[in-house]
């Protein structure tokens, strides 16, 4: 009998209970009610704020932190998570997590962020105390008082319910685990508008523009270092030029040095942002340079560069947990550089959670590789690595390498495409996989350096298997030069592509206008190289390289390809 009458009222509980409602959102929905006052003014909201009495928290809808603390506010359905940014300050908080980003460094929270009734929920006096606003909590009243323009009196009772004040980033910083996301896209929000996507008409080509960030060549210039309303601007007026010039997508260097231009944690902050490897900018540009490229309708494309670790062989620069630090067992002297040793299986897996790490955390519409794999003429010390991870019993290392960078591009497609499916992959290879002189599924070319056997890149079987989205070969050369002609190296390409379903993209030497290279005397050179690939319909688009070449105007290429777009 006491077994029934207990699975009774058990029963009558969870008949209670509201369908699809969380323990936690029913928990808080029944805590005391809360009044808020703001300098002097009570806060009205729909949905009362609370305290959760077993953490001495209070939680109020991210409504009240965007219109009475005016601060900008965003939830991500998709990613449970909250971006809170005002001034220089960016907070993030994800549903489940006891932890939070501001400003990159990360902050014990007490309390999580919730849904209740519909409105996302989030801890008071920590995102006050971040955004500099006082609070003073009247614990017999139950009365919140927030003072955003004066400073607060002193309490009259113990400071509740966060018994002390929450502590300021820097003496909460701590290394960054590998469980806490890093920053998510602009989703719809509460209090403001979303970011518009425009959807392209059906039949509009992708006209992208490759943004440098290695040596700050394309962006941020280096006079910005530190400087984030300059590297706002810069990136602002970088995307109105190109986008006057008929450019609708943008492929970011995101990852120029096994590093990164987002808070990461795996990788450290990028040195091109501040002009020091490991120092935090005061906000997220990726999440920066993704909503500003999305508002103007534009494609974003995240470019990592996989292998390089760093442009020097200088490690005594280089931020703690930079992988030449942490893994120098999986780092080789290449040439006057480092790379990360694509032999090494913890390696690759490194360099696909890197990526992942982004993939998972913002709204992209690309993963966009270059043709950064094995170096071309040059040596590298890799034979403990061949006779150590050989597993397949390779005869040559030609062999060896060349399934290396196979496993990478096809694990990365299925981690890729296993959570973001509408991501596309692509990669952008050198212009020439093979000669037809080496091999008869090669171009009619006579390239002294091809992607296949300087590279190990076998973009081919890439594009065959389906492991990519899309191939953007570098096209790099004019319709004249004999040894890598222009029309010809499209032909392959767009052969090779036909009935894969893999897009093609041509990448377009915008750099050498005006150079004395064969063909590049004069700007039409590109016109007549756009007017070739419309003879294929499997060109889907072009990638000039990079937007510095276009924006100084060589040879009046502005003036042409607005014409040519019909801007």
């Amino acid at each position: 009998m006491r077994f029934k009458r207990a699975l009774l009222l058990l029963l009558l509980f969870i008949l209670m209970i509201p369908a699809g409602v969380a323990p936690a959102s029913v928990q808080a929905a029944a805590a005391p009610t809360i009044q808020i006052v703001l300098d002097g003014e009570v806060v009205n909201s729909d949905v009362p704020p609370y305290l959760r009495e077993d953490l001495n928290v209070t939680m109020v809808p991210l409504r009240v932190i965007s219109e009475s603390l005016g601060a900008q506010v965003r939830w991500s359905q998709a990613a449970k998570q909250v971006t809170i940014s005002q001034d220089d300050t960016i907070i993030t908080m994800v549903s489940g997590q006891n932890s939070a980003f501001v400003n990159g460094s990360v902050i014990t929270l007490d309390a999580t962020v919730q849904t209740v009734s519909g409105r996302v929920m989030v801890p008071l006096r920590f995102v006050s105390n971040q955004l500099g606003v006082a609070v003073r909590w009247d614990n017999e009243a139950k009365v919140v008082h927030l003072y955003k323009d004066t400073v607060s009196p002193a309490p009259s009772t113990p400071a509740s319910p966060a018994a002390t004040p929450a502590p300021t980033p820097a003496a909460t910083v701590t290394p960054v685990p590998t469980s806490i996301p890093t920053p998510t896209p602009a989703a719809p929000t509460e209090s403001l508008p979303p970011v518009v996507v425009p959807t392209p008409a059906a039949g509009t080509e992708l006209r992208g523009v490759w943004v440098s960030t290695i040596y700050n060549l394309d962006f941020p210039s280096t006079a910005s270092y530190g400087k984030q309303a300059v590297q706002e601007k810069e990136f602002k007026a970088l995307l109105d030029d190109v986008q006057a010039m008929g450019m609708n997508a943008v492929f970011v260097q995101v990852r120029p040095s096994a590093d990164a231009l987002y808070p990461s944690s795996l990788v450290p902050w990028s040195k091109v942002l501040t002009g020091k490897q490991g120092v935090a900018p005061a906000y997220d540009p990726l999440q920066f340079m993704l909503d500003e490229t999305h508002r103007r309708g534009m494609k974003f494309h995240a470019w990592f560069n996989p292998f390089r670790a760093n442009t020097d062989t200088d490690t005594s620069k280089l931020a703690s947990n930079h992988v030449a630090v942490e893994h120098p067992d999986w780092v080789l002297t290449s040439g006057s550089q480092l790379l990360i040793n694509p032999g090494v299986p913890a390696a690759r897996q490194h360099v696909i959670d890197v990526i992942m790490e982004v993939v998972n955390n913002y709204d992209i519409d690309g993963v966009h590789l270059d043709d950064y794999f094995y170096p071309s003429n040059i040596t590298l010390s890799d034979d403990a690595t061949f006779k150590a991870y050989n597993s397949k019993k390779l005869a040559t290392k030609a062999e060896w390498r060349r399934s290396n960078i196979d496993e990478f591009v096809r694990q990365l497609d299925e981690s890729i495409h296993s959570v973001r499916p509408t991501v596309a992959f692509g990669i952008s290879p050198f212009g020439v996989w093979r000669n037809k002189s080496q091999d008869a599924n090669g171009s009619d070319t006579n390239a002294g350096v091809t992607a296949y056997d300087s590279m190990s890149a076998d973009v081919r079987k890439w594009v065959k298997q389906g492991w990519i989205d899309y191939v953007a070969p570098q096209v790099y050369w004019s319709m004249s030069l004999s040894v890598a002609r222009y029309d010809k190296v499209v032909d392959w390409w767009a052969a090779q592509v036909a009935n894969t379903g893999v897009d093609l993209y041509i990448g377009h030497a915008a750099y050498k206008l005006g150079t004395k290279e064969t063909g590049w005397q004069t700007s039409e050179e590109l016109i007549k190289q756009l007017k070739y690939n419309t003879k294929h319909p499997e060109v889907k688009g072009d990638i000039y390289f990079s937007a510095k070449d276009l924006r100084k105007n060589p040879l009046g290429i502005i003036e042409a390809l607005k014409s040519y777009y019909g801007k």
